[in-house]
């Protein structure tokens, strides 16, 4: 017979999985939208509370949602082991800066909202979510900048193209050799690695592109390379620089997959719990862009209630000077633990960009997928925002590109890219 602590966290885990049904199940009726609603910039103020400022003003700029009746996410089942074999033993260190203890799965399935760590434990939830635990390639991605401009068509600034965007991972691994810790992790302290290159188009970039180191060690910022296309050499990227956009894209490095800066570097502050929208559940994979905002973002899509954490995100004193944002409103969903939207203010304190996602759930990318196909249902993106309000430029990237010649896109946790792929030497050969 298994003693009590051993089957505490898959029993409370059980306990959560009904809350959440439960709290899926009720909430539309108390929130002013229901199954069947379409929401248009006329009926917009409907969900004035049920989405962050920024994500308001997309809708009432013309991104169109439809409301759907919520759905379960469950977790990939080797996430699910790992959480129950291994979060009895994490807890945060002295500095409450440090993990210590986590190997795999979600390091704090149970939650308190007057625990005083409580903010710092949803983001690290956050960072170590089910969606990409061991590594992940999105090929052929397509991001469009076009600015908003209710009730026209899209009028393109920019489209770009890159060949991949890719991450591994050395620890948390619960799906590809080595489980659960890469060796590596114990020789060189990194925790993850991400690169986005080629630059496919424009023309002008080809070539182009970047990689990023990030370290387990909360003393050690995080290392990146650069390979510029004008330039055909490799340069290093100061962190400082991270959290800025390049050219016309209004996405920046810190806010790619929603809050992504290396977390021992910012404070968290618990806004609270609350129902609102999220497109958990996309129908259109391809996404396409809105026929109604002037392509700026991506519509229509289905939308339904979900609990959300929301979170204040500020950088501790010795990185604010290096930080163009004052502070980041980020908002986890408590099931699938990505962001719906993330909202960043200026340095004046006034609400400047908002990144707005919208995610599947399903075992394949797209429905005639031959190699990306999956032993379970999992959570993943189909197209990502990242809105300038204050120019009212907008950036959406669709994960697949509906022109490029990679349809099924989205390989996670399948061995796709190792380590290999995450160096300067292979980042200057796919430039050239």
């Amino acid at each position: 017979m298994k003693k009590p602590s051993q089957f505490r966290v898959p029993a409370l885990l059980a306990v959560i999985a009904v809350f959440f049904a439960l709290t899926l199940s009720i909430t539309p009726a108390h929130a002013g939208v229901k199954p069947g609603d379409v929401i248009t910039p006329k009926n917009a103020e409907q969900v004035r509370t049920l989405v962050s400022p920024g994500a308001y003003v997309a809708v009432a700029k013309g991104m169109q949602m439809n409301i759907v009746a919520p759905s379960r996410i469950d977790w990939p089942p080797p996430y699910q082991d790992a959480t129950e074999k291994y979060s009895g033993q994490v807890r945060l260190g002295p500095d409450h800066r440090d993990l210590l203890g986590y190997v795999a799965g979600q390091p704090f399935p149970i939650l308190d909202p007057n625990d005083p760590d409580v903010a710092t434990k949803i983001m690290w939830n956050q960072y170590l979510k089910p969606i990409a635990t061991d590594d992940f390639d999105l090929r052929y991605f397509e991001c469009q900048v076009a600015r908003q401009n209710p009730g026209a068509q899209q009028q393109l600034m920019l489209l770009t193209e890159t060949g991949h965007l890719a991450g591994y991972s050395d620890i948390g691994r619960t799906e590809v050799e080595p489980l659960p810790v890469d060796p590596d992790f114990k020789i060189s302290g990194v925790w993850s690695r991400v690169g986005a290159y080629p630059t496919l188009t424009p023309a002008e970039d080809r070539g182009s592109g970047a990689i990023r180191y990030r370290y387990w060690d909360a003393n050690h910022g995080d290392d990146a390379w650069a390979f510029l296309a004008g330039t055909r050499r490799v340069r290093r990227v100061n962190e400082v620089m991270m959290s800025s956009s390049p050219g016309l894209s209004t996405w920046d490095a810190d806010h790619v997959g929603g809050f992504g800066a290396k977390p021992q570097e910012y404070n968290f502050k618990f806004l609270g719990d609350r129902s609102m929208l999220a497109c958990a559940h996309a129908m259109n994979s391809p996404a396409h862009p809105c026929s109604t905002d002037g392509g700026a973002t991506s519509c229509t899509d289905d939308w339904e209630m979900r609990h959300l954490y929301v979170v204040e995100v500020t950088p501790r004193p010795e990185r604010i000077a290096g930080v163009l944002q004052s502070k980041t409103i980020v908002y986890v969903d408590g099931e699938g633990w990505f962001s719906p939207y993330v909202d960043s203010y200026d340095r004046k304190g006034e609400l400047w960009k908002t990144q707005i996602y919208l995610n599947s759930y399903r075992d394949r990318p797209v429905p005639d997928a031959k190699v990306a196909v999956y032993p379970f249902k999992r959570e993943f993106g189909t197209a990502a925002s990242s809105i300038d309000l204050q120019s009212g430029v907008a950036t959406t990237c669709y994960l697949p590109g509906p022109d490029t010649p990679e349809r099924e896109c989205w390989y996670i946790n399948m061995g796709a890219v190792d380590r290999e792929f995450f160096t300067t030497e292979a980042l200057t050969k796919a430039g050239h």
